[in-house]
């Protein structure tokens, strides 16, 4: 323990001094004195055979050019829609999976309830990207046909909003390919089928269109020609393992394979997201820049809440899955996850963000060390002169915590799913292995120190200086 007695290099504004006061000795500041900084590794995917074998069983090469065939030149958002819809179809599918399970010891309550809620998490998700989208979405033509259905658009609903000769006739499309109308004419799965439909309902209502699968669609929009973006058809011949994994005779293959094709999905959203945040900012869009950096937030989050679906694998058919798929660790540092390049890829771009710090503060860093950035940073939250740029810099910090979050929840997984060997280490412990490459990415020190130290004086100013006030 050391005791401080005054704090000093404080950033002068208009209201602040240039230092804190001298606190009394009766009013001494105590801190813990910090562990040696942890060194942090360059984050590196597994092997390449390893990889390979991921992608390999996941059929992801195949799944990828799907996601990067540009098929709208106009439509911006095409990039992170796609590979989006295809994994709420994909979530689709999974629900008909855990209906379908033999198994009289699946636990398919909680199975539906967690698929419900991940649906629900990423019709928001999806929503948000929808809510700014312009014209040049595909969106089926609606009025032009003047209530007439062509032959091959059976699955159209017709709306006339008003009566006369001068009536407003609306065409609503109903997909016709994806899984989500045929699961609501399922006994088993309607109710789940019709409350994702009212989800969409809920949630697209800030959009300028729905996306055609059913939900109710009261306002008489025009519905996302979903099936051209998405191509169910196309998308559901690869939910099947290769066929040189096809003799593997285990139910749970299924929901490891669909909750990867997931996971894979969001990741490459992420990756889109990614590089559209660093080309807001590098354009001085600063409150683009903002809303999808908390959209990227989300994503995180929605990751974590993939994984977690493993908590719901049973044990002894997850761990002989686990033995006949040869999956396994080439490395005793190395974890599971880093099978993905693309979640690697994430990792390290989420991370750089910090170099955009500098120019959103528009200063340049000092090459003495000095602190410029963070003093600027804390002029900046102080005067509050320019909101977008703090909501920038909260949302890049917000980013920053849930890619720890989702690291430190994914060691926890692989202790209670695989036990603690498989962890590398023992979570009750203190000590920190610095070869365990999970525990250097959420035990790594902040990201944006310039940051961390503008808000630690500005809260002991506001300790020492703003009492009464």
């Amino acid at each position: 323990m050391v005791n401080l007695d005054c704090k000093t290099n404080i950033v002068s504004t208009d209201n602040m001094p240039n230092r804190s006061p001298r606190p009394s000795s009766s009013t001494k500041l105590s801190v813990l004195v910090p562990p040696p900084p942890l060194q942090v590794q360059d984050l590196s995917p597994a092997s390449d055979t390893a990889c390979t074998a991921y992608e390999h069983y996941l059929r992801l090469p195949e799944i990828r050019d799907l996601w990067n065939k540009v098929e709208f030149p106009e439509w911006k958002n095409e990039a992170v829609l796609k590979p989006a819809l295809h994994a709420l179809e994909f979530t689709f599918r999974f629900v008909s999976i855990v209906l379908s399970d033999p198994r009289p010891y699946a636990n398919r309550r909680e199975w539906m309830r967690r698929l419900e809620s991940l649906t629900t998490s990423q019709i928001e998700l999806i929503s948000l990207f929808c809510e700014e989208d312009t014209c040049t979405a595909p969106i089926v033509n609606i009025g032009e046909s003047g209530g007439v259905l062509t032959r091959e658009g059976s699955s159209a609903e017709v709306w006339k909003l008003s009566e006369g000769e001068d009536a407003t006739v609306l065409v609503s499309q109903i997909s016709e390919e994806s899984l989500l109308p045929r699961l609501a004419t399922w006994r088993k799965s309607e109710n789940l089928a019709q409350k994702i439909q009212y989800t969409i309902e809920c949630n697209m209502m800030r959009c300028p269109y729905t996306l055609g699968l059913g939900e109710p669609n009261l306002s008489g929009k025009p519905s996302l020609n979903y099936d051209a973006v998405c191509k169910p058809s196309n998308l559901h011949s690869l939910t099947k393992t290769p066929p040189d994994q096809s003799n593997v005779n285990n139910y749970e293959n299924r929901t490891l394979f669909t909750t990867h094709q997931i996971l894979e999905s969001w990741i490459h959203v992420a990756q889109k997201l990614l590089i559209r945040i660093e080309s807001d900012i590098n354009s001085n869009g600063f409150a683009t820049a903002s809303t999808n950096c908390y959209i990227l937030e989300q994503i995180w989050k929605l990751l974590a809440k993939i994984e977690d679906l493993h908590l719901l694998m049973d044990p002894d058919d997850f761990l002989r899955l686990k033995n006949q798929l040869d999956i396994k660790t080439t490395c005793e540092t190395d974890s599971l996850c880093f099978r993905s390049r693309s979640l690697t890829e994430i990792t390290k771009l989420s991370k750089n963000l910090r170099h955009k710090v500098p120019y959103i503060l528009d200063v340049e860093v000092d090459p003495m060390g000095g602190p410029i950035v963070q003093e600027t940073a804390l002029k900046l939250y102080r005067k509050k002169d320019n909101g977008v740029k703090i909501h920038l810099l909260q949302g890049l910090q917000a980013v920053e915590a849930a890619v720890k979050k989702f690291y430190y929840s994914y060691k926890q997984l692989l202790v209670v799913v695989m036990g603690s060997v498989e962890a590398k280490g023992n979570l009750a412990s203190v000590t920190v292995d610095l070869n365990d490459s999970l525990g250097r990415i959420f035990l790594e020190p902040t990201y944006y120190p310039s940051l961390d130290g503008a808000k630690t004086f500005l809260g002991d100013y506001w300790s020492h200086e703003g009492r009464g006030r």
